[in-house]
């Protein structure tokens, strides 16, 4: 349906007749003694300050949701431009809003259809704001398709917690879809498990040994890498590659094709070279649906349990055991391939000295000699090596123990 042939939902006695009839009845998860009342309902619909992080496929439908239900200040970030390959599912955009940042679009959309609600967008990323911006909302609702982007959002909402002001507890909502699988979660920072512990249930990702794709690749997959990891910085130094520019994506898929040919190794497309740098997630409306309105078809609820280790909301050391030969670069590989930590660049350190650091370059090329060390000859028995990446605002930190 065009935007000019639908019709505005106006604001009348009844609007929220249905909402109501779910606010004021208690359902089979909630405590049977819960009644909204009117206090609860004000609050809602004129005072409740909402952030709703990513405007994609699942953003859209919250957004729509959240005005449909009576939410009238509502926030959103988003730091991606609308491709015409969006426009499948997500509803808010049409084809004339290609190239336009999504949250832009999207707030302008809902506001146009939805009297009396305001949106108010931002182009750019979670991490330009500070813990002053946060602190403002009453709740967070993520709509992401990036595990880092979920991990720095739980890390951020647990650091602004200070036991003295209850207010600084901002509860955050949790979607993500694959396909037709999807998952909500509420997470109360400090108190339920945070996102940090759960890592180990998210599918596995892939990660391939660097010595792999440097010396003997036999996968297109392998090629890819080869080319957005080594060579891209090679060629490009500090140049960040955008894999959104079709420009960078022909690049690597034209130095991957060749490297394939050199190998005799077939499979290396556009499509495939466009998926592997940007780990596209399959999406469908429908699950999309589903998952945004935090209902679902065969669906099953359970718990997270907190973990003591969890370096975001836990605080103690995760030991770890590994083989008295073992070198710095076979750790690195470990903590990339291990489930519960899932750290694609780990620099590693310890309280004295710098054991491997993946940027700046000054300090990439002084301490690259330590890979081929064995971290038995760094690290005592018992000693803690400190984790860190740049896409993460926190540390791991690890207690060594060794096995002959």
């Amino acid at each position: 349906m065009s935007s000019e042939s639908s019709t505005l939902v106006h604001d009348w006695p009844g609007r929220y007749h249905h909402i109501d009839q779910v606010l004021n009845t208690p359902g089979p998860r909630t405590d049977p003694g819960f009644l909204a009342g009117d206090g609860v309902k004000d609050f809602l619909r004129n005072k409740a300050k909402i952030l709703v992080i990513g405007a994609g496929g699942l953003g859209c439908e919250i957004l729509a949701n959240l005005a449909l239900t009576g939410f009238k200040d509502i926030h959103v970030i988003d730091m991606d431009t609308i491709d015409i390959s969006n426009l499948n599912r997500q509803f808010l955009f049409r084809q004339k809003d290609v190239g336009k940042p999504k949250a832009t679009v999207a707030a302008q959309f809902i506001m146009n259809r939805v009297p009396g609600v305001k949106v108010t967008p931002y182009f750019g990323k979670i991490q330009d704001k500070d813990d002053d911006y946060y602190l403002q909302f009453d709740l967070v609702i993520c709509g992401l398709d990036s595990v880092e982007a979920r991990r720095w959002m739980n890390a951020t909402l647990v650091n602004l917690v200070d036991p003295e002001k209850p207010d600084s507890l901002k509860p955050m909502i949790d979607g993500g879809t694959e396909g037709f699988k999807g998952q909500a979660r509420v997470i109360l920072p400090t108190i339920t498990s945070c996102y940090e512990c759960s890592l180990d249930m998210l599918n596995k990702p892939t990660a391939f040994p660097i010595c792999t794709i440097a010396n003997t690749p036999r996968l297109p997959e392998h090629c890819i890498e080869w080319a957005s990891v080594l060579e891209w910085p090679r060629v490009h130094g500090d140049k960040k590659m955008d894999t959104d520019d079709p420009d960078h994506i022909g690049w690597l898929y034209k130095v991957a094709a060749a490297r394939a040919a050199e190998f005799k190794i077939e499979g290396v497309t556009w499509s495939l070279t466009q998926g592997v740098v940007k780990n596209i997630i399959p999406a469908i409306a429908s699950t999309n649906a589903i998952i945004a309105g935090t209902d679902g078809v065969y669906s099953y609820t359970f718990e997270h349990e907190k973990r003591d280790d969890c370096p975001v909301c836990g605080g103690e050391a995760v030991d770890m055991t590994i083989n008295s030969d073992t070198t710095v670069e076979q750790l690195i590989e470990i903590l990339i391939e291990k489930q519960d930590i899932q750290i694609k660049k780990p620099s590693l350190s310890t309280s004295t000295k710098q054991i491997y650091l993946q940027a700046p370059p000054q300090l990439e090329q002084a301490t690259r000699p330590n890979l081929e060390k064995k971290v038995s000859e760094l690290v005592p028995p018992g000693g803690e090596i400190t984790v860190t990446a740049s896409t993460l605002p926190f540390s791991l930190s690890l207690r060594i123990s060794y096995e002959a």
